[in-house]
This record gives structure tokens, C-alpha cells and sequence, in this order.
């Protein structure tokens, strides 16, 4: 098929990434039409002054008349409200983290939008992420690798962790083989009017606001104690590792369960839902020697726990475990005939770099057992696995 009849839709979002995607595409011949998601729009909640959707929409449309291409917007915010923002809610209400830019992916960008560029003749999608996709065949079907973007810096195949083989098929990233500086340097040579715009921060809805502030229009501030937990504590003895017991795995895998009586009240929040597990930021509790991380939360009692200094061994855990459920196969034929305990890498959040483990698959679910202790790891948050630089599956952390 050549190029020049073979469209693709990009999925313009007014920066600098989308914008030379649509170009390099169109370098190469290929039929170009630009969209832009317009995710959100709630006037009811103060954030809307703060998500600049306008101007990101406006700096599309531009970007789309000097490439001399298609241009259009397509109002998602009905089903961005639905399956990412009352999602986002009721994890937090249940004290989980979740991670809403890895939903949007799987739900909004390369699912309805997907859509959507069918309907408009699309062969192909394509975004800004930096990452790549290649092809190859295996007994005789083709299968599609989710690889890491060369710009180690950037590479964003974290976030794409739940995309599925028919959504990889159909997609592609251009910018998977570039750096940021040159993908800047790119836009400045052709004139786009992103060349010096700024990364977007997250998620549009959320803007420039705090995430608290944003949870706070659905979920009511409850004060509740802030409970320190010394690190002396007597449960955090460590527990046999070597021991590789379903029974064994499934005690270690838990975060640890914290009571009142086992630290003392040093200070009062807002809402138990509003914190996350190891985060620092936003207690305002002084008087400490080092800075306290929050351990854990209990949100039916409004409590929060915490500990003092980034060191704290209540922070560190050497597993977690994803219930057969919340696992997703990238390349189910990688994981055929495992056996036993098998050597993969692993990362629990975004720019972590990879870290040594082992997996260990059971009726019930997916043990992860890292070779060293990893600090902070959230029930709700997704741990992505990788083969060398390609991913291969990922799942959600349960608690």
C-alpha cells in the first residue's frame, strides 16, 4: 500500500510531541488528519479556569494549518467523566492509588479515539509517546512488541502498559527513535508554534491544581489522626525471603496493617483519601529531625500513618502480588509454559528505573519478588514488566 494512501489520524494535543508526530508522518507520505480530545470541560469546579484546553485546542488548529493538513475536535469529556474521573473517585474513596494517565490510554486514546479514526478512514493512529512498536512473526502471526522509546528520559511505555495486541497494530510512534532536544529542535526548524511550549503537567482536567484540592469537589475533607510509627517497631523485623511458600508469599506481599496504639498522634489532616503511601508532601507536621512519609492509610477509621526520614523500613517491601483479574498479557505467547519462578524486570511507577525480580504465577493471581526492596509500593498503582526493554504485561497492585 503506499504511503500517500494510508491515513493517519494523529491525536493532536496542542504540544510540542503530537505536533512534530504529525509532521514526520507527513514527511513520509502518509494521508495526515489531526484531532484533538477535548477531555474536559466542567464548568461546575473552579479547575476549569486552570485546564487550558482552548489554547492547547487553538495551538492544534494552528499547528494543523501549517502542515497544511485536516484539523478537528471531538468532545470526549462524556466518557472521560465515566470511565476516568468517577474511577479516580471511587479509588480514592477506597484508599487506593490510582493511575488515571495509564487508564486514559487504554480507555479514551486508544480505544474511543481509535474508534473514531476508523470512522474518519484511519489505517493507523498515532501519539507523541515516546516509545516504539516492531512487528515480527511468530508461528506464523504477527505479533507487535511495546518497546522503550530511546530517550531514556522520556520514554513513556510505563503509561501504555494496558494496551492490548489489536490496539498496538493499529498504532503508531514516531517519535519512538528521537530524543526530546531533537523532537524540539525538529518543531523549531519547520516554524510549529510549539517548538517552546512547555510539557504539560499530568492530566489536563487537573491543570495546575492540586490534586487534593481537585478530589475535594467530589470527596468531603474529614479531619483525621496522624499516627507516627517509630521505626523500631517490632514488626518490621524482617521476614524469611527465601522462603518461597505460597503461604510465605502472600504474608510478605501485604503492606503492613498499622493500629493507633502501635505510634502516637503528632498531628491532624483533612482526609485519609487524600494521601497516598509514601508521600511527603502536604502533612504539615514539623518538629522533626527528617521529613515524614506516609506509611500507610486507613480510610473507614480516617487515619494516617507515617514515618520518619525517606530510609523508614515501614516504606520497603520486597513483593506485592496482582490478582489473576488485574493482570494483563501484552505477549501472552512470552509467558507460555512458564514454570516455577522465572527471572523479569519491573517497574512500579513511571521513570523508575527497571529493577531485577522474579515472577511466580499461582492459581490466585502473580507473585513479583524484587531482588531489593522497593520503597512505596501502592495498592491500586500498576507494576509494568519488561523482557530487556520490552513490555510484556502489567497488573494491578493489590493490597
Amino acid at each position: 500500500m503506499a504511503l500517500d494512501k494510508t491515513r493517519v489520524v494523529v491525536a493532536l494535543s496542542g504540544g510540542v510531541d503530537s505536533s512534530v508526530a504529525a509532521y514526520l508522518l507527513l514527511k513520509k507520505g502518509y494521508d495526515v488528519i489531526g484531532v484533538f480530545m477535548k477531555n474536559w470541560h466542567d464548568e461546575s469546579v473552579t479547575i476549569s479556569k486552570e485546564c487550558p484546553w482552548l489554547e492547547d485546542s487553538y495551538d492544534a488548529m494552528i499547528v494543523s494549518e501549517k502542515l497544511s493538513i485536516p484539523f478537528q475536535t471531538v468532545d470526549l469529556s462524556i466518557d472521560y467523566q465515566k470511565k476516568i474521573v468517577d474511577y479516580m473517585f471511587n479509588e480514592y474513596e477506597k484508599g487506593n492509588t490510582p493511575n488515571p494517565d495509564i487508564l486514559c490510554n487504554r480507555e479514551i486514546k486508544f480505544d474511543i479515539f481509535l474508534k473514531i479514526a476508523m470512522k474518519l478512514g484511519a489505517d493507523f493512529i498515532a501519539t507523541g509517546h515516546y516509545c516504539r512498536v516492531k512487528k515480527i512473526t511468530k508461528n506464523n502471526e504477527d505479533v507487535f512488541r511495546l518497546l522503550e522509546g530511546k530517550d531514556k528520559e522520556k520514554d513513556q511505555s510505563y503509561f501504555l502498559c494496558q494496551l492490548s495486541q489489536n490496539q498496538l497494530s493499529k498504532t503508531l510512534f514516531p517519535l519512538g527513535k528521537l530524543t526530546k532536544k531533537e523532537v524540539r529542535l525538529i518543531a523549531k526548524e519547520q516554524g510549529l508554534n510549539t517548538a517552546e511550549k512547555k510539557d504539560s503537567q499530568g492530566l489536563c482536567f487537573i491543570g495546575k491544581v492540586k490534586l487534593p484540592d481537585f478530589l475535594q469537589q467530589k470527596l468531603k475533607p474529614k479531619k483525621g489522626k496522624i499516627v507516627k510509627i517509630l521505626s523500631e517497631n517490632k514488626m518490621y523485623n524482617d521476614k524469611d525471603l527465601e522462603n518461597f511458600s505460597i503461604e510465605n508469599l502472600t504474608l510478605v506481599s501485604k503492606p503492613f496493617k498499622y493500629k493507633i496504639e502501635d505510634g502516637h498522634c503528632v498531628g491532624y489532616h483533612s482526609g485519609a483519601h487524600f494521601f497516598t503511601v509514601g508521600q511527603r508532601k502536604g502533612l504539615a507536621v514539623g518538629g522533626t529531625k527528617d521529613p515524614l512519609f506516609i506509611l500507610g492509610t486507613d480510610v473507614k477509621k480516617n487515619v494516617i500513618y507515617v514515618g520518619e526520614g525517606k530510609n523508614h523500613p515501614g516504606l520497603f517491601r520486597k513483593s506485592l502480588f496482582i490478582k489473576s483479574g488485574d493482570f494483563h498479557f501484552i505477549r501472552e505467547d512470552f509467558f507460555l509454559n512458564k514454570k516455577g519462578t522465572f527471572k523479569i524486570k519491573a517497574r512500579i511507577r513511571y521513570r523508575q528505573p527497571l529493577q531485577q525480580a522474579l515472577l511466580l504465577f499461582t492459581e490466585k493471581g502473580i507473585f513479583l519478588i524484587f531482588e531489593k526492596k522497593q520503597s512505596a509500593i501502592t495498592k491500586g498503582q500498576f507494576a509494568a514488566l519488561y523482557n530487556s526493554q520490552e513490555l510484556v504485561g502489567s497488573g494491578v497492585i493489590s493490597g
